[in-house]
């Protein structure tokens, strides 16, 4: 009888087993993606584990595609028959493909990893997704400067959804954003990719576009890819505000600022990759920073995903021909070696250092549980984003759904909540129609392709012009003239840039004045372009500025634009922060864009005739003049005393943003005012509009340690929510202040709240004449 129980188990462990028949348990769609990888990377040869750490972009050209920019089936068997990590930008080949031609593609270069290499592999494509696919077709929003300007972590969530369907649909899997730099200097060209100047503003920014990207995790519906996390760390204060150059920053800087918006991303929104920056901090380069990318990043924050390196930072660790070399490698191979240790899972954007790999580990020189360690973390991914079982797009979808008429209403809503109001003298803006017979729109931005870096060629655009010559109709003159240029050159990819002669551009300001004296109200669209402050990436391609001044002769239109005593409202456009004193002494209304995105002449024109009441808010500090960097709120105490013959205020400050309406903030009303240290409480503010029409308000909560062991910033944005009132109407707001909104890195550099007493301050802008304050007590637990 005692046989029977023991033949049962027996016979269930055949029938469990059965079923298999041979099959590779990698193949196994009911196991975890974490068991497929395992299994899967027990079967792979050396060749085949680094070949997953290559990539290929400019190189698909010559190593995978025909003359005509045809998959070559014959040159993926030569090149690649042990299978390859990753194809770099399939969508722009050939110059750029459409959505229907990438998909196409994409499924051709994939059919063969899937069906001729060994193990049948997938190969994973990663795009640029700044503010939309970097691509033909793709729907474009404002730049994330221009997003972090909306206060709105809900509406950067929905934005971000929508990039991943479009770019998951015409085959990508991984988007190389969000960029969660915190940007402490005004002159680095890079400016525009960042969500600006506050460590809590890009943590909560970067905390929604990931969840956007890739949605619940599991990828299962197709249209999330994998969001890329970058750049680790201190990229946003290059020394000078040269691109690349060092962070000269302590590592409790390190901790509170910079690496403050990568532990919330991380812990929170769970990316699955993350990208090294190019920057050194205290002499070590993050791509070669052990402590940095295992210790911090998957020891301390317990990052779950893998590490890509920028492009060609890899050999930039030993000298890159031509441009430069940190000179912590003297050679490719060690380059790897150092790269690879210190836990990068794949080199970006072409086979270069990492081409050696297997025999760096057949020579002793890399250990193989390394490669193992970082392939396995990729492999894993493949099998998240289900590519083993479903490995193909449909070109029909791509071409219906990306860049469609449906999706401009977001890329308008987005908009239109970035618009941010500065200044509003005699209320000129809203223009009243009946009142006005003739406008013209002038300026080197009036009718331009605007739409800053990393940009693809969005279906619809929509010039300041046009958009508002369409939006005043029959009725209303619309009149358009340059007045002069910021560049004659065009396009943030080209790297010449050249300027126009000072005869040229006076001209052209001489017929502006004309056209100006014969309108009722004048229209001023200037600012940047994309050449003007963008990534500055070789010695021929420059992008960062000495001077945060408006480029060219613009002042000089402005001053014979205002001398005509004609009503102006100005409109800037740009990627970073200006210092433009003259503007906002001469002209009444001055908005503040960044870059809108393809909706831009349509959200302006809203705007403007009062269908739309603008409500975003600065993310960053516009200082007076270059000499005031830096220029950031939260410095600290001793930081802002002052200057000989200027103001040491900013022009304009962190958080702040007018309306065509009025608002009150009332005073915070805590939960309690004394606490034990661990405990938490809710601090309430009514907001009321006080004004006649509908507005959009964002309440901030900052908070200030008022005595601790190491100094304390000035203030700290710990929340904010942004509202919408109806005239006369009024909410509360409701913020919870937690111990990790108390905390900081003590004199121990420990991640502690000490006893003491704490400011709460609640208010419409980082100015102290803005805040009203409340006063909360912490002590220690008995």
């Amino acid at each position: 009888m005692r046989l029977i129980p023991i033949l049962i188990i027996l016979l269930g462990m055949l029938a469990c087993s059965k079923p298999d028949s041979g099959t590779p348990a990698y193949k196994n769609p009911q196991l975890s993606a974490e068991e497929r990888a395992k299994d899967l990377l027990s079967r792979m040869t050396l060749q085949e584990k680094t070949a997953q750490m290559h990539c290929v972009w400019n190189d698909k050209a010559t190593m995978l595609l025909d003359s005509a920019g045809n998959f070559d089936v014959e040159k993926a068997r030569k090149n690649f028959k042990d299978g390859l990590g990753q194809v770099g930008r399939p969508s722009d080949t050939k110059g750029g493909l459409d959505p229907y031609q990438t998909a196409l593609l994409t499924n051709a270069i994939q059919k063969y990893f899937v069906e001729e290499t060994r193990l049948g592999i997938p190969v994973f494509y990663h795009e640029e997704c700044l503010h939309g696919h970097a691509a033909k077709g793709a729907t474009s929003f404002p730049q994330p400067i221009g997003l972090a300007a909306t206060f709105n972590p809900s509406l950067v969530e929905d934005v971000f959804t929508l990039v991943a369907k479009e770019a998951r649909l015409r085959g990508a899997h991984q988007a190389l954003s969000p960029v969660v730099d915190v940007a402490r200097d005004p002159r680095w060209g890079r400016v525009e990719e960042t969500y600006g100047e506050d460590p809590y503003l890009a943590g909560e920014m970067g905390v929604a576009a990931v969840k956007g990207f890739q949605g619940d995790g599991t990828f299962k519906n197709g249209e999330h890819v994998v969001a890329t996390l970058k750049h680790m760390a201190g990229h946003g204060w290059p020394e000078a505000g040269n691109n690349i150059a060092p962070a000269n920053v302590s590592e409790r800087v390190l901790r509170e600022v910079f690496f403050y918006p990568f532990r919330q991303v991380v812990q929170r929104a769970h990316p699955g990759s993350l990208m090294a920056s190019y920057n050194e901090v205290d002499g070590v380069p993050s791509h070669a920073n052990k402590w940095m990318l295992r210790d911090i990043l998957r020891g301390e924050m317990g990052f779950g995903g893998y590490v890509v390196s920028d492009y060609y930072a890899v050999r930039e660790l030993a000298d890159r021909e031509g441009l430069f070399g940190n000179h912590v490698a003297a050679n490719g191979d060690e380059a790897a070696k150092v790269t690879i240790e210190a836990g990068v899972n794949i080199e970006l954007p072409e086979i270069d250092c990492f081409k050696n790999l297997d025999s760096l580990v057949q020579s002793k020189i890399i250990a193989e549980s390394l490669i193992d360690e970082l392939v396995l973390k990729m492999l894993e991914y493949k099998f998240r984003m289900g590519l083993f079982d479903n490995p193909y797009v449909d070109p029909e979808k791509a071409k219906t759904f990306i860049g469609s008429e449906a999706n401009r209403k977001l890329a308008h809503e987005a908009a239109l909540q970035t618009i941010t109001l500065l200044k509003n003298d005699n209320q000129v803006a809203p223009i009243k129609r009946e009142k006005i017979k003739h406008i013209a729109v002038i300026g080197p931005n009036a009718n331009r392709f605007l739409l800053g870096g990393y940009s693809g060629e969005p279906t619809f655009f929509t010039t300041v012009y046009d958009g508002i010559k369409q939006k005043a109709g029959d009725k209303i003159k619309v009149s358009y003239s340059e007045g002069c240029k910021i560049t004659t050159t065009s396009g943030w990819n080209q790297d010449k840039v050249e300027v126009p002669t000072p005869e040229a551009d006076r001209k052209q300001i001489k017929e502006a004045v004309a056209l100006a004296r014969t309108a009722d109200v004048v229209i001023l669209a200037i600012g940047q372009n994309e050449q003007v402050s963008r990534e500055a990436w070789s010695k021929e391609h420059m992008g960062d500025r000495t001077t945060l001044d408006l480029v060219g002769r613009q002042d000089e239109l402005i001053d014979a634009i205002a001398a005509t005593g004609k009503p102006v409202i100005a409109f800037v456009f740009n990627g970073s922060p200006l210092s433009f004193n003259n503007l906002v002494k001469k002209v009444p209304t001055v908005f503040e864009c960044w870059y809108l995105g393809q909706e831009m002449g349509n959200a302006v024109a809203d705007v403007l005739f009062g269908e739309y009441n603008p409500g975003g808010k600065l993310p960053i500090t516009f200082p007076r003049s270059v000499g005031h960097i830096p220029a950031y709120y939260n410095y600290k105490p001793a930081a802002r005393r002052g200057y000989l013959f200027d103001d040491v205020s900013p022009l304009y400050a962190f958080g702040y943003g007018m309306s065509y309406t009025t608002f009150e903030v009332g005073e915070p009303v805590l939960s309690n005012t004394s606490i034990k240290i661990g405990d938490s409480i809710n601090v309430s503010v009514t907001v009321k509009n006080t004004g006649t029409v509908k507005g959009d308000e964002v309440v901030q909560l900052y908070i200030r340690d008022k005595v601790s062991s190491v100094t304390r910033p000035v203030k700290e944005l710990k929340d904010f929510k942004r509202v919408t009132l109806e005239p006369g109407e009024q909410k509360t707001i409701e913020f919870s202040i937690t111990p990790e909104k108390l905390s900081f890195y003590d004199i121990n550099m420990a991640w502690t709240t000490e006893p003491g007493e704490f400011d709460i301050m609640v208010g419409n802008s980082s100015r102290d004449q803005d805040l009203k304050h409340g006063l909360l007590t912490v002590s220690r637990q008995e």
